[in-house]
């Protein structure tokens, strides 16, 4: 649901997941799209960002590269936010957006015991007409455990 749109008088959810990444350049912000998000593997998910964020840092990007997302992301992490919360782009027709802070290593404790940690907070922003809370809920629940255990992703 988290992949859905809102178009007027009823709700799309959409098939393929196309991921805009926020890219801050001096001009203000890019956000190139990685189609077809779904179907790619780790390494070619990883390689596209790094291809898109390059053009979108050399002003090479073309109409189509930043055209068409459905779901975006937003990662102020690598500029030291802890936190922030990103506001829905309507003109894409997406429903959600997520902000990305960055990673802090920090003390927990687990069963009495004190031991070092990494913690990365994000922020869900959802279109109520599309995404309740609930559902919002649900997807950073797993989001969570996906990047909790990433060997996850590869099964």
């Amino acid at each position: 649901m988290v992949n859905s749109s809102w178009r007027g008088d009823h709700i799309r959810q959409n098939q393929h997941v196309h991921i805009g990444m926020a890219v801050a350049v001096e001009e203000g912000l890019l956000m190139p799209v990685i189609r077809f998000a779904n179907t790619l593997q780790l390494s070619q998910l990883a390689a596209t960002t790094k291809d898109l964020g390059g053009k979108a840092k050399n002003k090479q990007l073309q109409p189509k590269d930043w055209e068409g997302n459905t779901f975006t992301v937003s990662n102020l992490g690598m500029f030291g936010v802890d936190s922030f919360t990103s506001i829905i782009n309507n003109r894409n027709n997406e429903s959600c957006i997520l902000a990305v802070g960055g990673i802090k290593e920090t003390v927990a404790v687990k069963d009495g015991n004190f031991y070092a940690t990494n913690i990365m907070k994000v922020t869900l922003t959802c279109d109520h007409r599309v995404v309740d809370g609930a559902t919002g809920a649900a997807f950073l629940v797993t989001l969570r455990e996906l990047l909790e255990e990433p060997y996850k992703l590869l099964v």
